[in-house]
């Protein structure tokens, strides 16, 4: 199954509540942290909700 490396570029500061709580769901404390996860519909809809403010690509 497919992974995504997704990093955190842009803070969290000034960001709607749902959305801090989809980068806190998914891992990411600060700018710069990266996080692996599976490629499964829930974490898309994740990455979807905070695309503006993370960094995502595919890994092997």
């Amino acid at each position: 199954m497919a992974r995504l490396k997704v990093t955190q570029v842009r803070s969290r500061i000034g960001a709607k509540p749902n959305q801090r709580e989809t980068l806190r769901t998914l891992g990411l404390r600060r700018i710069n942290d990266v996080v692996v996860k599976e490629d499964r519909p829930e974490i898309r809809g994740m990455i979807f909700t905070v695309s503006h403010l993370v960094r995502v690509e595919e890994v092997e």
